[in-house]
C-alpha cells in the first residue's frame, strides 16, 4: 500500500436523491468500463439502503450497462444484515431486485456474507467473507460505495461502537447494532481504505449534519465513522442540495 496521503475528498452537489442516483450510475458504469480497459477484473464494493438501490436502477438504465463486461466484475458489499438469504432486509436481495439479476454476471464473481442459513453465527460468516477476499486481492478494491447515516455512520460501523476497534481483520462480526437487525458483518477501515475509490452517496436534510461533521478537518472517525474512510486515488462525495446544506460554501 501506498504511503502517499490520500487525496483530499471532492464534493459534488446534485439538485435532488434522483440526480445523485443519476450520476452514480452513470459514474460506475464508467469506471467499470475504464477499469476493465486496464486490468483483467473490476473489484467493486456496493452499498444497500434506497439510494444504493436507486443508483443500481439508474445504472440499468443507461445505455452504457450494455458496454461493460459483466463476467469480469467482482461484487462485494461493505456491510450485510445478519439474515437468511432472499431475506428483503439483505443488502444483496435489494440490489439483485434493482439490477442485478438482470445482468450477465459471473455466479461465483458475486461475492455476499453468508447468513444464519448458511453460517452458525456473525463470526462464521465474517471468517468465510475475510476468506474469499484475501482469496481475490484481500479487499482491494476498484470502487467502495457507501452511504452514510444521519449518525455519520459507514457500512455497519457506528459511532462509540466496539466493531471500530478490530485492527487485526478485514470483516468484522458486528452485534448490538443500534440500528436494526442487531446483527451484521461489515467491512473494516482497514478494508474500506484499500479500495482505489471511495464513493460517499448521500441524499436528503437529515443527513446534513454527518456529511458536515464528517468533511470537517480532523474528525475523530470513532465519534463520525464516516470521516475515518479515504480513497487511496480518490474520495468523492456525491450529495444532494439538502445533504450539502451545512457546508460551506
Amino acid at each position: 500500500m501506498s504511503l502517499v496521503a490520500p487525496p483530499a475528498p471532492r464534493v459534488l452537489v446534485h439538485p435532488d436523491k434522483q440526480s445523485v442516483a443519476d450520476a452514480g450510475g452513470a459514474r460506475l458504469l464508467l469506471t467499470l468500463i475504464d477499469t476493465l480497459s486496464l486490468r483483467d477484473t473490476a473489484q467493486v464494493a456496493l452499498t444497500g439502503g434506497s439510494l444504493g438501490s436507486a443508483i443500481l436502477a439508474a445504472a440499468g438504465r443507461s445505455a452504457l450497462v450494455g458496454l461493460v463486461d459483466w463476467s469480469r466484475v467482482h461484487l462485494w458489499w461493505g456491510d450485510e444484515r445478519f439474515l437468511p438469504d432472499g431475506d428483503p432486509e439483505r443488502n444483496e436481495t435489494q440490489n439483485r431486485q434493482a439490477l442485478l439479476d438482470r445482468l450477465p454476471l459471473d455466479p461465483d464473481k458475486i461475492h455476499a456474507a453468508p447468513g444464519p442459513d448458511r453460517a452458525e453465527t456473525p463470526e462464521a460468516s465474517a471468517a468465510a467473507y475475510e476468506t474469499a477476499l484475501r482469496a481475490h486481492g484481500g479487499g482491494t478494491f476498484d470502487v467502495v460505495m457507501l452511504g452514510v447515516g444521519p449518525d455519520g455512520h459507514v457500512a455497519s460501523l457506528f459511532p462509540h461502537h466496539p466493531a471500530q476497534r478490530l485492527t487485526d481483520a478485514i470483516v468484522v462480526a458486528v452485534h448490538d447494532s443500534p440500528k436494526p437487525p442487531p446483527d451484521r458483518v461489515s467491512l473494516t477501515f482497514e478494508c474500506l481504505s484499500r479500495a482505489r475509490q471511495v464513493w460517499f452517496l448521500v441524499a436528503g436534510a437529515d443527513k446534513a449534519p454527518a456529511v458536515c461533521r464528517a468533511l470537517t478537518p480532523g474528525a475523530d472517525r470513532w465519534d463520525v465513522p464516516a470521516a475515518g474512510v479515504k480513497g487511496l486515488d480518490a474520495t468523492l462525495w456525491l450529495v444532494d442540495v439538502e445533504a450539502a446544506s451545512e457546508l460551506a460554501p
